[in-house]
């Protein structure tokens, strides 16, 4: 049985690199390429993973379907997560996230669950605000691979 550590462990050498494919309004898959970590839930404290996002396409489909999965590969080894996007940030506000400050450092918290690093936080930081950024939380309810 493939775990949710697992999982994330077959991207570890690419930063977390992983597929997540959300599903369009008339029903066909959109995927793309996210440095996606693992990391407590803020409120709950449960295994989640975790990626920021931004612009149209992938938040417009979270927001209105936010079932989605990940799949993480190292070779021909794969593995997928399947779960319900929670979303958190400057327009996907959470009544456990009180505030801007609390954003700006749980965006930074994901990226480096991710396996990123940065020479100059602030400028991180005014980037994410920027961009209007978003946190992207899964709580997983399925994870199978081929191994």
């Amino acid at each position: 049985m493939t775990t949710l550590d697992d999982a994330v462990a077959l991207a570890t050498s690419e930063s977390g690199l992983a597929v997540v494919a959300t599903v369009r309004a008339d029903g066909t898959v959109q995927a793309s390429l996210v440095n996606v970590g693992r990391l407590p839930h803020p409120a709950t404290g449960e295994p989640a993973l975790a990626f920021t996002t931004y612009g149209k396409v992938k938040l417009a489909n979270l927001r209105a379907r936010p079932q989605l999965a990940v799949t993480f590969k190292n070779g021909w080894q794969w593995a997928t997560v399947e779960g319900r996007a929670e979303l958190a940030g400057p327009d996907d506000p959470q009544p456990w996230l009180k505030d801007a400050d609390q954003l700006r450092l749980l965006l930074r918290e994901v990226f480096s669950a991710a396996g990123g690093t940065h020479d100059d936080w602030d400028e991180y930081d005014r980037v994410m605000a920027r961009e209007r950024r978003a946190v992207v939380l899964v709580a997983p309810t399925r994870v199978y691979s081929n191994g």
